[in-house]
């Protein structure tokens, strides 16, 4: 976003931006204070006393010293104590109040008793009337956050600051005041709050704005009652009121479609004369234009003559905010690009450096959709790539190889080849990109560009550069046929002096693929066989595979691969051994000179389609006999999410249906595991799967979890047993599970294990049945029932006979929680305004004494099983209120959210508040359930 020229409407506005940067200029004096005190005691101090800080001896006297130097918190706590002086000193008291915020900006954590002793010493500084110091003291009320029961001190001070007639003092204090009162408090201060959004000072006013901005988030029931006054400063006449006006206004109605229209249709009358607001409102009316799509009848956009007229506005940035909004619309076309890109095109040629860079940064997106309406720009852009700012030379750079012509790309290379040097890795990798994009549009040039790509690749650069480069030549040899064979060998020569093993790898790889298909293969024997000698084991390996993939695809070259391969036998790698043992087998390594098999061609140039996880499990579970391992036992299909599709920003689920977070892998697991008990085929979609709850002590002899699997009208216990004493086999083995305090299920099948032997984790399955989309609760008392044989410890064989036993197992409980599943929600206020107050309810409870809040808000979270959203659940130090956000799904696909509010009752008391909307009474009914009897 850019910032107003201070050149512009100096004479206009000098009021309003000078008192905010007011307080920026009191601290900095008050570092230039300290910074001269410092370097005064160390001119006039003793050698003894001199710094730890060598001075270089190129520096004059007026070498500066950070005034933090060796800052400790428990020497400015002490030196806090000028606070409590009868004759206070304004300066030395702000000096130590620097301090102070800067220990808290650095991430020093004050304990509860030494952030009480400092607020308390701090807010007896009201007393001085130094302006500069008081100000000093309004930072650090708001930065040490005060606790419910301390901002009571402050509070009257604050009050009458905020009716004061100096009006710096009234600003200030409405800052403060918002930043620590809670709601209660707020409602007392509304009146004064109102009367200063219009107040006839802009400082007052835009803290009023500011402060309401911030309690939106936390009290948005309060500050929506201000949309009057909020709607009569947004026509005020400075600049900055206009701008915080507005944006407090759009956030009151952001969640009303038809309101925000509204306001973007009255505002774009020509009532905005800040350039920042304005700039707010060219965004919101490309919002409300994105949202309202081209008019069907005469095929213009709403609004579009408003950005149009935009661009001839007396302000650089929003001139430049219209061009960007009339770029980025859906659909635009080439008519309503062409006023946008013409004053993008004279913003190239600025004097100021932010200019030419958004103007070329914007100009490099358009580009990638609309290269044609960008070429008229060339001329400009060509100039800019000498600029002194390498990022604008780089996108300027970047633009030309999208936009320029077949005739042009050799003149571009001999510019771009002396900038290379000049720029980091980061950028460079943006220039391979726009090369390798040039190349397949122009795929005549390929041996320009393609000797461009090879000698930057022989320069020195990191990890990520080289990827790049080699990437781009591979796609290259691939997509352009005519360059394979001088693409190829300029990776055979990279890999040479190649640094990095994961590279060399890869290149093997792909010569081994494409090699064999040249006109003349044996040219890059010496290349592969070279990296056998010179590299490290996994490139040798790597090296000894591609030459006998050579020796497979050629039958002439099989004489020359099998002596190589022989002398790889003597490698000093077990790995790279086996390789040549392998292949000297596989393609006939007894000299005879025949044609390779189908099959073996098919084993090393065919697609692995086995997921290595599941090859890897397959091989674990394997145990040795005469019948060999069968490759096509394993499964194929992917166990888990992939990993790029796991990360996409725009596949994150957004809404409450979405599909849980978590991998899905494990529910997966469990789906299959059930699907083959044919007891449970008629019990529907498993909804949820807890994590295993253990029904044992840790080493006894029998280690027993079970795992609740929750369907619409059953509920199915896994239980994981596995037998830990060598010498007994248990067969037979089934749980009896008591059903008595569990008056609404009724069970319904029992799946007995038949043998568990030591050490050999196996399942037994007890399913009941409850009452349909009911979250049924119940207790479960638990029998392990097997029958026991000993084993003979020399044979390994179990005894004929055995004796029947039984082991007693933890209770197990079936609560309201297994019922709810962990959903999240990217937007809770949206999804909570959504939801609509019908069937909220809403309670307080007292938790009574807990170590912490953080540990409340812990234990009443993982009560209920939902999911926390927008990161409330972490409770900042020394809080002594907290709300916690929500939400998740409720069995039958019922949303629910839930909004906790917790405060300090006392020393350690926690009381709670808590809101729930859902879309069924009765699943709000059961969240407030969960927590009455939890």
């Amino acid at each position: 976003m850019f910032y107003p020229s201070p050149t512009r409407s100096s004479t206009n506005h000098s009021c309003v931006y000078r008192p905010f940067f007011d307080s920026l200029a009191l601290i900095r004096s008050s570092i230039l204070k300290l910074r001269w005190c410092i370097r005064r005691d160390l001119t006039h101090s003793p050698p003894m006393a001199q710094p730890l800080v060598k001075k270089d001896d190129d520096r004059d006297d007026e070498a500066e010293y950070s005034p933090f130097l060796g800052i400790e918190k428990g020497a400015v706590l002490q030196e806090a104590r000028v606070f409590n002086d009868p004759q206070l000193d304004p300066r030395r008291c702000s000096q130590v109040i620097t301090k102070l915020l800067y220990l808290l900006n650095q991430g020093e954590t004050f304990t509860k008793v030494e952030a009480t002793e400092v607020f308390f010493a701090v807010t007896k500084l009201f007393q001085s009337k130094d302006m500069g110091l008081r100000r000093m003291v309004y930072l650090m009320i708001k930065e040490i956050s005060p606790s419910a029961d301390e901002v009571i001190i402050v509070t009257s001070s604050l009050m009458k600051d905020m009716n004061s007639k100096i009006d710096m003092y009234r600003a200030n204090a409405i800052r403060v005041l918002c930043r620590i009162t809670d709601g209660t408090l707020l409602s007392q201060i509304e009146r004064y709050l109102k009367q200063a959004i219009v107040d006839k000072n802009p400082v007052v006013a835009s803290a009023a704005l500011i402060s309401g901005i911030h309690l939106l988030q936390s009290n948005p029931e309060i500050v929506k009652r201000w949309s009057n006054e909020v709607q009569e400063a947004v026509q005020s006449r400075a600049a900055l009121v206009q701008f915080h006006a507005l944006a407090l206004l759009h956030q009151i109605r952001q969640n009303d479609r038809l309101a925000v229209s509204k306001l973007v249709t009255s505002l774009t009358r020509g009532t905005v004369r800040s350039p920042l607001a304005q700039c707010l409102l060219i965004r919101y009316t490309s919002q409300v234009i994105r949202e309202s799509g081209n008019n069907t009848q005469s095929g213009e956009r709403p609004f579009y003559d408003y950005l149009e007229s935009c661009l001839r506005h007396k302000s650089e940035m929003v001139i430049f905010e219209a061009a960007r909004a009339i770029t980025e619309l859906n659909g635009v076309t080439s008519r309503e690009l062409t006023p946008a890109i013409t004053v993008l095109q004279l913003f190239l040629s600025s004097s100021k450096p932010v200019l030419r860079f958004a103007a070329v940064r914007t100009l490099n997106k358009v580009a990638m959709t609309h290269p044609l309406a960008v070429t008229n720009c060339n001329i400009d852009m060509e100039s800019l790539i000498s600029d002194q700012n390498r990022s604008i030379a780089t996108l300027a750079i970047t633009t030309l190889l999208k936009t320029g012509n077949e005739s042009s790309v050799d003149r571009l290379m001999k510019q771009i080849t002396n900038f290379m040097s000049d720029i980091a890795d980061e950028f460079k990798i943006v220039v391979v990109e726009a090369i390798r994009s040039l190349c397949l549009k122009f795929p005549l040039k390929y041996r320009s560009l393609m000797n461009f790509l090879s000698n930057i690749l022989r320069e020195e650069g990191g990890f990520d550069y080289k990827k790049a480069i080699v990437d781009s030549i591979v796609i290259l040899i691939r997509d352009i046929p005519d360059a394979k064979e001088a693409g190829l060998l300029h990776l055979c020569e990279f890999i040479e002096d190649c640094e990095f093993t994961y590279l060399s790898t890869q290149i093997l790889h792909f010569l081994g693929n494409e090699g064999p298909k040249t006109s003349d293969p044996s040219k890059y024997i010496r290349y592969i066989y070279n990296r056998v000698h010179l590299e490290n084991a996994t490139v040798r390996a790597s090296a000894v595979s591609t030459l006998a993939k050579f020796g497979a695809a050629i039958d002439a070259l099989k004489p020359r691969i099998f002596v190589l391969l022989r002398r790889c036998l003597f490698d000093s790698d077990d790995e790279v051994r086996d390789r040549a043992t392998l292949y000297l087998n596989t393609i006939g390594g007894d000299g005879s000179v025949v044609e390779t098999d189908k099959d073996v061609k098919d084993f090393l140039f065919g697609q692995f389609d086995i997921p290595l996880v599941n090859l890897e499990t397959s091989l674990k579970n394997y145990e040795p006999s005469e019948e060999a391992f069968d490759i096509n036992s394993v499964p194929k299909e992917v166990k888990s999410q992939p990993l790029a599709e796991k990360k996409a920003p725009g596949k994150k689920p957004t809404g409450l249906g979405a599909p849980p977070s978590g991998p899905p892998s494990i529910l997966d697991a469990y789906e299959r595991m059930l699907s083959s008990v044919p007891e449970c085929a008629n019990f529907g979609k498993l909804f949820k799967s807890s994590a295993p709850v253990e029904l044992t002590e840790a080493e006894t002899e029998y280690a027993v979890n079970v795992v609740k699997h929750i369907f619409d009208r059953h509920v199915v216990f896994q239980y994981n047993c596995t037998n830990t004493i060598p010498e007994q086999l248990l067969e037979d083995v089934t749980v009896i599970v008591d059903a008595s305090e569990a008056d609404e299920f009724s069970q319904v099948f029992s799946k007995p294990l038949r043998s568990l032997p030591y050490d050999s984790p196996g399942q037994t399955f007890v399913a009941f049945e409850k009452p349909e989309g009911v979250p049924t609760v119940g207790k479960f008392s638990n029998i392990l029932k097997f029958i026991v044989k000993e084993v003979d410890p020399s044979t390994g064989e179990a005894e004929d006979d055995g004796v029947e036993d039984e082991y007693q197992l933890e209770d197990l409980e079936v609560t309201a929680s297994d019922y709810v599943l962990k959903v999240g929600v990217s937007n809770f206020r949206s999804a909570w305004e959504s939801l609509g107050p019908d069937f909220e309810r809403v309670d307080e409870y007292g938790l009574g004494p807990r170590e912490s809040l953080a540990e409340a808000v812990n234990t009443v979270s993982n009560l209920l099983g939902l999911q926390p959203c927008e990161g409330t659940e972490v409770v900042p130090p020394n809080s002594r209120s907290h709300t916690c956000l929500l939400s998740g799904v409720f069995i039958g696909n019922v949303k629910v959210l839930v909004r906790l509010s917790f405060g300090l009752d006392g020393p350690k008391d926690v009381a709670m508040k808590l809101a729930v909307r859902s879309e069924d009474e009765t699943v709000s009914d059961a969240i407030h359930e969960i927590v009455a009897s939890g």
